[in-house]
């Protein structure tokens, strides 16, 4: 199964977005929405559960896009009932192209007590040595993905309901989670406790949602209600919702790069606009960077509100000097070598009237491997620039995510090994400056910048500081800065 895009994204890539509700009609039909809404979390594959007293639970998993599989009505009616969750997903880093359909989420497991489906966005750091340790003690897994560990873990459980033996399974794991499960009856949501990834409720109708983000919640017209807090698990049925604290508490860390990628600019995290965060985060830029240059352009889309507010800040005018093909998904011919050479030209085009003899400052959210970035370099030079000074909006990522992100392996990553005038000069450009740590954290509202003592957030990938030790790398001999407890 290839990927949604078959060249070179050099971006970071959030492997999962979960949704559920409960309590409405045709509850297969608001997942699918959600999903769809959430799309931009994971474009390689999709799977909704649902439960119905007549039916009983009820699947479909299926790779691409959620708009090519769960708006067929026939597929849609095989999934009735009130109460549903769903997935959408990325690869994980190393098995790109290699995904299987049970590989695919939600998993279910039948207990004693009854069935159960969980979704899981994120990424259980010890999940090597759990899955040894169960299936030693006799486990048969049907699939690859860490987040199976949790439906063995509970079925081992002696606790007599399943949100208790979520509970339990859930202790047992270490890492980054954000969870959405449901049994016939119950939808339950679940964060790690330190909060790195997502999760919100809504109201929706008479009955009840569960997001990564808010923006799925106003697809459907629900109501946002308030963040899952970080180490809380609230099980909703007819009667309501209720709060569980079943982990210790800790400070929180949420994931940092959401606001500056991974989200949606309409979402809202944390009590604020993912816009406006970015536009912020160009501010601080301008004031940290400034250059004397003709254009301010955003590298699309995901530079977009960053440069706006450099835009703003600086003075220098804004102006689309890229432009984005909205069509383009998977090739639509076979991607030969010389098809890949043009794969950013076919995503990207050069506004050519408005560039030529023009000094540029090109807005980005990232540089991860450098690769797209010196390709974008050379289209606008081509286009007649004079000047290409690059601005990034986050500071340089040299340390690869173990908490669901699909990053690649360190040494691949450009900052690992270089300093900010040598990647400069790799990209051959006029200039090139990266938004300093603390300039991002006063962009996400924290005036004094970063506490280096306690962390307001997680920046492993700008830091190297782990909020949770990656068990299962540092077994294979991988090094980390581990954070203070």
């Amino acid at each position: 199964m290839p990927p949604a895009h078959p060249f070179d994204d050099d971006k970071l890539k959030e492997e999962c977005g979960v949704f559920g509700v409960v309590g409405v009609t045709d509850a297969a039909n608001f997942v699918a929405l959600g999903l769809h809404a959430l799309q931009h979390r994971g474009q390689e594959a999709g799977g909704i559960v649902t439960y119905a007293p007549d039916h009983g639970f009820n699947s479909a998993r299926r790779f691409g896009y959620v708009r090519d599989n769960f708006t067929n009505q026939s597929v849609m009616d095989t999934l009735p009932g009130e109460i549903g969750i769903g997935h959408v997903r990325y690869s994980t880093a190393g098995s790109k192209g290699n995904t299987q359909l049970r590989d695919v989420q939600p998993f279910f497991g039948e207990f004693s007590m009854g069935g159960a489906a969980i979704a899981h966005n994120g990424n259980i750091t010890n999940a090597a040595a759990l899955r040894r340790e169960l299936i030693e003690r006799g486990s048969i897994f049907q699939s690859s993905s860490d987040s199976e560990c949790i439906i063995h873990l509970m079925a081992r459980s002696l606790q007599r309901d399943i949100p208790e033996r979520m509970k339990d399974a859930l202790r047992r794991v270490e890492g980054a989670f954000s969870v959405v499960a449901m049994t016939r009856t119950k939808l339950i949501g679940v964060r790690d406790p330190l909060g790195v990834r997502p999760l919100v409720l809504g109201k929706v109708a008479d009955g009840w949602a569960l997001s990564s983000e808010t923006c799925a919640l106003d697809i459907i017209g629900a109501e946002f209600v308030r963040e899952i807090e970080p180490g809380e698990m609230v099980v909703i049925t007819e009667a309501g919702v209720t709060s569980h604290r079943p982990f210790n508490a800790r400070k929180p860390r949420f994931c940092i790069f959401e606001h500056v990628y991974f989200s949606r600019p309409d979402s809202v995290q944390g009590g604020r606009s993912v816009y406006e965060t970015r536009r912020q985060i160009g501010v601080e830029l301008a004031r940290e960077a400034p250059v004397d240059a003709d254009l301010v352009c955003p590298v699309p889309d995901s530079g977009t509100p960053a440069a706006i507010g450099f835009s703003q800040e600086s003075g220098i005018p804004y102006a689309m000097g890229i432009i984005r093909n909205q069509y383009m998904g998977r090739t639509f011919i076979e991607p030969t070598e010389q098809i890949r050479n043009m794969g950013v030209r076919l995503k990207l085009n050069v506004n050519r009237a408005l560039i030529a003899g023009k000094r540029v400052i090109l807005v980005d959210d990232s540089v991860v491997r450098g690769t797209t970035s010196r390709k974008i370099k050379e289209m606008i030079l081509d286009a007649g620039a004079k000047e290409v000074h690059f601005r990034i909006a986050s500071p340089p990522t040299a340390w690869p995510c173990f908490y669901g992100v699909d990053t690649p392996e360190r040494e691949k990553l450009l900052a690992s090994h270089m300093s900010e005038e040598e990647m400069r000069q790799h990209l051959a450009v006029d200039s090139l400056r990266f938004i300093s740590l603390d300039g991002l954290y006063r962009a996400v509202g924290e005036a004094e910048g970063r506490n280096n003592a306690e962390p307001q957030y997680c920046d492993a990938c700008f830091s190297g500081e782990y909020p949770v030790a990656p068990s299962d790398m540092i077994e294979r001999g991988f090094q980390v800065k581990t954070a203070a407890e």
